[in-house]
């Protein structure tokens, strides 16, 4: 008796606990700022020296492989004598705290301070020399924090808007799913290919997926992904003119390296797509990785054609798609 009453009183401070908690999360305002947008608390005498110029050479860098120049995010400054409640809403955050008080130095990381989803990245340390030092040991795990909050972003929005019916020619071809947001459509798909776009009057954001035989031991090697895209794409990306299709362009040597995300490996690929026979291009990212059988290898593409825009954020955007494939679960 005693045992189940302990019992009861545990599973109840439990609940309580995890009520407090979601209701805390729930009562937190929405974020403000646009998509792509970190604002930096910092002294402005800080901010025009070299921890500025170290915290802009990082987070306001060329976004690579785009045909444009486009900083990975727009930037903007707050002394931290003004940072206010106003301030405290912005979606992503960089304070930089300086004071020889401090107990403890070093970069912490942390969501949902004063509002949801909001990513804050927070510098403690006792002088500026000790700043600089931080951010730069820190500096890439960073630009992965902001960037992979607003991939988080995305995602939690297509799930929200769900085009529910495009998880079954995903899984049709993969074993897993993809969530795309309403406004995508499926264009083509094969028992190896699915072509799935969002297609508007001057902009197209696309998500191409194939497999191929996994023949090798090196099926990872940029010669050997390249070769399968080119393929991919001839025989299933026709352009508008008879005999052009999607391949890749050679202007830009496409770069590849090696990722984990949610316990997945894959091989991001980046480089500039083109049309044979015609002058439309534009830039893609790719994920490559195993079947859960070992036997095929998996393509997930991302891209964009957007000739009268920025592209940065297209390309962001369709690109976070691909992080929320997912095996179903009895794939798994």
């Amino acid at each position: 008796m005693k045992y189940r009453i302990v019992l009861f009183m545990t599973l109840a401070l439990l609940l309580f606990t995890g009520c407090k908690n979601n209701k805390k999360a729930s009562l937190l305002p929405n974020v403000s700022g646009k998509a792509g947008e970190v604002l930096v608390a910092i002294e402005r005498e800080q901010w025009e020296g070299n921890l500025g110029v170290a915290i802009r050479e990082v987070l306001a860098a060329d976004t690579p492989y785009l045909a444009q120049r486009e900083p990975l995010f727009a930037l903007s400054n707050v002394p931290p004598g003004s940072f206010n409640n106003m301030f405290k809403m912005h979606r992503n955050l960089l304070l930089v705290n300086i004071n020889p008080q401090n107990q403890t130095a070093g970069v912490v990381y942390k969501n949902n301070m004063w509002a949801q989803p909001q990513a804050v990245v927070q510098i403690n340390a006792y002088d500026e020399d000790g700043a600089l030092e931080l951010f730069r040991e820190a500096s890439y795990k960073v630009a992965e924090f902001f960037e992979q909050s607003e991939r988080d972003r995305v995602i939690a929005n297509a799930k929200l808007y769900e085009e529910r019916a495009l998880q079954a020619p995903v899984e049709q071809v993969t074993g897993g799913i993809i969530h795309f947001p309403s406004g995508y459509r499926c264009r083509k798909i094969t028992d190896d290919f699915v072509w799935i776009a969002d297609e508007k009057q001057y902009t197209t954001q696309g998500v191409l997926i194939y497999k191929y035989p996994a023949s090798g031991a090196d099926v990872f090697t940029l010669d050997k992904i390249i070769e399968a895209r080119n393929l991919a794409m001839k025989n299933n990306v026709p352009g508008m003119f008879d005999g052009s299709y999607m391949t890749t362009s050679q202007a830009q040597e496409p770069v590849t390296r090696s990722l984990r995300y949610h316990g997945r490996d894959f091989m991001e690929t980046r480089g500039f797509w083109e049309v044979h026979g015609d002058f439309m291009g534009g830039p893609f990212v790719s994920h490559s990785f195993y079947s859960p059988d070992g036997q095929s290898v998996i393509v997930l593409e991302a891209f964009v054609y957007a000739p009268r825009y920025d592209k940065r954020q297209y390309l962001r955007q369709v690109e976070s798609l691909l992080y929320s494939f997912e095996w179903k679960k009895d794939e798994k």
